[in-house]
Formats: structure tokens, sequence, C-alpha cells
């Protein structure tokens, strides 16, 4: 194991959301790369999974960790949106870190019902905030001072891009979803206990996620199961709307850094190009034909598969464009993705055949 991804200080470590996509890899990684105990605060909503962690747990124990199963990772099911079970999480976690992942995070689901947004990703990041805060007042004093409190949020929040530029950490906010509007929202009240409150907090805005075990409902894997099924696949629009695509796994590796040693009180935004100019910005078409050019290589049988691209009415409010300036991560933290997008897809693409056995 890695012993130098978490500093000594840093044993106990409380993961929301860790039965997600994004959480979980951030869990398995814990489990795999160090020796933390970790506590997994999860609601077990509708788009949660433990199998991956379950797969990481058994994959230590034939490497003869057998402490490491209930032992290193303990479930807590808890929503949020209950502050007495959320501060009743905390006391039971004693964590010396915290990873704030939970949210709702599905643009559409948040168009046609974004009361659920407001509960879990504004009153759900307030509870929490007040618990962690209750926490770290009563550490002892060598435990406070390496106490963190990381927030994980989303490049939604800074608005639409035109044709040129990125975004960065001194972006001004102006979302256009619910989705995006409680991300900003949950955003601002973590700063907001950090200048208030001295609590020691670090924010990190992300783009577009993709990678095994993410949930079916978003683009790429909505894709490739469709392909593979030989059903249409939904193309919002003209396809021309842009992203920049970030496999998880790198993704993974940044929130540790931040987490562990960004600046208190800054925020790092992360995405797929990192420093060193690899391409990682898509239209919607180029990931939609990038995806059937693969499974034609795959699934010959079934090809051409772009032949099943059917456009659909486009999304309300749909962002024209994202792109992150990832340098400040990269300058502070030495942080760059290990992965180009055609690697990342394929990885991604052959994970989803095999584990889906279509």
């Amino acid at each position: 194991m890695d012993a130098a991804l978490l500093p000594p200080c840093i044993q106990r470590v409380l993961v929301t959301g860790g039965a997600g996509f994004i959480g979980g890899a951030v869990v398995r990684r814990l489990l795999t790369g160090s020796e933390a105990l970790v506590f997994n605060l999860d609601k077990l909503g509708y788009a949660s999974d433990l199998s991956s962690i379950e797969l990481s747990l058994a994959e230590l124990e034939q490497r003869g960790f057998t402490a490491s199963g209930d032992c290193r990772h303990q479930l807590l099911r808890v929503d949020l949106t209950d502050a007495e079970a959320t501060a009743a999480a905390l006391k039971q976690a004693d964590p010396d870190l915290v990873m704030h992942l939970a949210a709702e995070s599905h643009v559409d689901r948040s168009i046609t019902g974004p009361g659920a947004f407001i509960e879990n990703n504004i009153n759900g990041t307030f509870n929490l905030l007040q618990a962690v805060r209750a926490h770290w007042e009563q550490l002892p004093e060598e435990r406070q001072a390496g106490f963190r409190f990381h927030h994980i949020s989303t490049d939604e929040v800074f608005g639409s891009l035109g044709p040129e530029g990125r975004f960065s950490e001194t972006t001004p906010y102006d979302p256009r979803s619910p989705y995006s509007a409680s991300k900003a929202a949950s955003d601002h009240l973590v700063s907001a206990w950090h200048h208030t409150y001295g609590l020691p907090v670090v924010l990190t805005n992300c783009s577009n996620n993709y990678g095994p075990w993410q949930f079916p409902e978003k683009l790429i894997p909505v894709v490739i199961l469709k392909a593979a099924a030989g059903e249409p696949i939904p193309l919002y629009g003209d396809g021309q709307n842009v992203r920049d695509w970030l496999y998880v796994e790198d993704h993974v590796e940044a929130l540790l850094l931040a987490a562990t040693r960004g600046r208190l009180g800054e925020s790092y935004c992360v995405g797929g190009a990192g420093d060193h100019g690899m391409p990682s910005e898509r239209t919607n078409t180029e990931v939609v034909q990038a995806i059937c050019a693969l499974m034609d290589q795959l699934r010959p049988e079934g090809a051409p598969h772009s032949r099943l691209i059917t456009p659909v009415k486009d999304r309300a409010g749909h962002d024209r464009r994202y792109a992150i300036d990832a340098s400040k991560i990269t300058a502070e933290l030495g942080w760059r993705p290990g992965h180009s997008f055609e690697q990342g897809l394929e990885a991604t693409l052959r994970w989803y055949l095999e584990y889906h056995g279509n």
C-alpha cells in the first residue's frame, strides 16, 4: 500500500456519497492505497452501488490484508437531510478528514423535480457543515490542527462558455439549472463556514467525469449500453454542446491531493486536459461517434453503430460549452491527468461490455 497517500495525521476518513460513482472511486482508492478507516455515509438512493467497494475488499483479502473487511470500511446509512442522524454519524466516525461528495447530480432530474436538489444539495450540506463544525471544535488541539473538510463540486456552477476561454478559480458563478444552482449554493455555504467559523475547508470544481461504475443515466454509459443493445442512441439538439471529459480515476488522485495538501480556504478546478494540452473537450456528437467507432471494432456484427444515433429534443437551458483551466492544481499540487480521452473511453467501454454482459 501507498503510505504516502494520506499524511500520518489522517487515520479516519468520512466520505459522503461513498456509494455513488465518484465517491465509490474515492473509497476504493482509500481502501487499496492507505490504511485509513473509511466511513461511508450514504443514504443508498437510486444511483448507489456498493459492488465496486465489495470487490475492492475481496481484493484486499486475497492480498493478505485479513483485517480489511468491516474494520476498514464501515457503511453509515444516513440521509444528510436528517440533521440528527448526520450529527450522530459524525460522532460515530470521529473523522480526521471529511470528503463531501453526496449530491443529487443529474441535470434532467433537477429540471423535472428541483425540490430534491434543494433538500439534498443545500439543506443536506448545511446539516453536514453544522455537524462537522461541532465535531471539529471539540477535537483535541493536535487533531484539530490537522483536520480538513473537502467539498467536491462541479464546473456547472460557472454557467456556460462561448467558443473560447476556460473556467478557472476566479470565474464568477452563473448557474443555469436547478442542479448547478443547488451546487453553487452549497459551495457558498462551505466558503461561508470557513470565513465565519474558521472551519478548515478546501473546495474543488470538476468537469464531466466518466469511467466504470457510472450509473447509466449520464451520456457515456447511456450511449454504450444503447449501442450494445442495438437501440436508438439519443443525441440532444444539434449535438454541438461541448464538455471537458475527466476520467474518474484521474479525478480521484486530484481530490486526494487537494484534500490533504490543498491550501485551506482555496478552491481548485480539475479538468481532463490538465496543463499539458491533452485535448479533453468534445462535442456530444464527437463523443457519441467515438463510442460508435469503438463498438464497430469490438462488436462488428452490429456495425455501423452510428446508424442508431437519433436526434432528440434539446434539454431545457442546455449549457453550450464547459472547459477547465487546471493550471492552479498542477502548479501547486503537481496533479496531471494520467489518461487521454481515447484511453479512458476505451477502458470505460470495455468495462461496460464486460460487466453488463451485453
